[in-house]
């Protein structure tokens, strides 16, 4: 076999001070900006999220994956870098929070791959301090290759005059976003509305890829150059001849698509279905990923036939796994912000209902016979079983004991949304009977 070489592509690291800052915007308008300019652009979100993927997937035309040093890995991030430079004419990835928050931390990826770091900063309400802030930014970490920044919310012409001012020479400034209100991207409690969900989103892109395409940043960087992963051994075929239905429709729907593509190459047959619609489902297993059940409540409580498939399924020892709110589904009610109860499927005992408040967030890790498998905790909602737990995530923070794992027969539940490739032999177990 060949030995691979290094590839060459323009590519940039977008990040901020915090979260809120118009990260997501501004990745989706650059996206945008370049891929109606017909080139082929490939966006990354680091950290775990399903919500901004999609709204970056539909500014760039094309899939965006993960990008986590701890969740997907060196290895798993330096593959997907250097494939992605085989094949586009720009790499995009932005950042999750703040430059230097977590560990590790978007200055910790930018750095290990060598990729230039863009930064905006919110304007709003400030002057020449703007100028301090970039600089800090700047030069926090000298190792970092820093490309510049971009000033968001400016109200006018004298607010950038402002701004500028106060930019110290060394730190390259970038342009304006002014405040752009049919430009804003929706958002709900677990984050950005789904972009299915928001009718005019091709006219909020275009308005701001139009805006973009007046600053410095819309200007195609250098290229960089991106190594090649090491070798890994091929996968065992684990799951061949297995058939797995995977729950996919507006009320699940955070789901990774390396997950997918990783149960093909362990040998699974997928099928989609919609517990809001269709009355039944036939496979040997079932995935029901996270996303909005309590949006849809009603719907799914009154699918009756759908419920009775899943019970079937169940009492055939079939394997059902579920995270989050695909767990909620399986509970035997759920309640909403408002209170409003709803019965659901009743395979796994207990009951839970949504907070006005987070109810955990953050990395975790779950420890398998067969693999510790990496993800992560993102909800809303509190929940109680008389189901004793399986086993605990462990916390990547602080290494004490995170969500739950429950195993009642068949079924496989956890509030954890978990990186299936971070250890491909125990997600396969998450399928297969006992």
């Amino acid at each position: 076999m060949p030995s691979l070489s290094t590839r060459y592509c323009p590519a940039l690291f977008l990040t901020a001070c915090s979260s809120g800052q118009g990260k997501t915007t501004l990745v989706a308008a650059l996206a945008r900006y370049h891929h109606r300019l017909g080139r082929r652009v490939r966006v990354f979100k680091t950290g775990p999220d399903f919500l901004d993927p999609m709204i970056l997937a539909r500014a760039s035309g094309a899939e965006v994956d993960p990008l986590d040093l701890w969740m997907v890995g060196e290895q798993g991030c330096r593959s997907k870098l250097y494939q992605a430079a085989g094949e586009a004419d720009l790499i995009l990835v932005e950042g999750a929070m703040g430059l230097f928050d977590g560990t590790p931390s978007g200055a910790d990826l930018a750095e290990t791959f060598g990729l230039p770091v863009a930064a905006l900063i919110d304007a709003k309400g400030m002057g020449q301090t703007f100028g301090a802030l970039a600089l800090g930014l700047a030069s926090y970490r000298p190792t970092l290759r820093f490309h510049g920044v971009l000033a968001n919310q400016v109200a006018s012409a004298r607010h950038e005059e402002m701004l500028r001012s106060g930019m110290p020479e060394a730190v390259p400034y970038l342009g304006r976003l002014p405040r752009l209100a049919e430009a804003a991207l929706p958002s709900r409690h677990l984050g950005l509305v789904q972009a299915a969900e928001i009718a005019d989103l091709e006219q909020r892109l275009e308005a701001v890829a139009d805006r973009i395409g007046e600053t410095a940043l819309a200007e195609l960087p250098d290229p960089i150059a991106f190594q090649p992963p090491a070798e890994r051994p091929a996968l065992p075929r684990l799951l061949a001849g297995q058939r797995i239905a995977v729950a996919r429709d507006a009320a699940f729907s955070f789901i990774y698509e390396d997950n997918l593509r990783l149960l093909e190459t362990l040998g699974a047959e997928l099928s989609v279905f919609s517990p809001l619609v269709d009355c039944e489902v036939a496979a040997d297993a079932i995935y029901l990923p996270g996303g909005y059940p309590e949006l849809h409540l009603q719907a799914l409580s009154e699918n009756v036939a759908m419920r009775e498939a899943l019970r079937a399924h169940v009492t055939a020892g079939r394997p059902i796994y579920a995270e989050c709110g695909g767990m909620l589904y399986l509970l035997e009610r759920l309640a909403d912000k408002a209170g409003v109860e709803a019965e659901l499927a009743g395979l796994l005992p207990g009951e839970a209902r949504m907070q006005q408040r987070l109810a955990g967030l953050g990395m975790q890790a779950l420890a398998l016979p067969q693999g510790c498998l990496r993800g992560h905790s993102f909800h809303h909602s509190r929940m109680q079983s008389r189901v004793q737990p399986a086993a605990f995530g462990t916390r990547q923070r602080d290494g004490e004991p995170g969500e739950p794992f429950y195993r009642q027969g068949p079924v496989r539940a956890s509030y954890l949304h978990l990186y299936f490739p971070s250890a491909p032999e125990a997600a396969a177990a998450l399928f297969l009977p006992d």
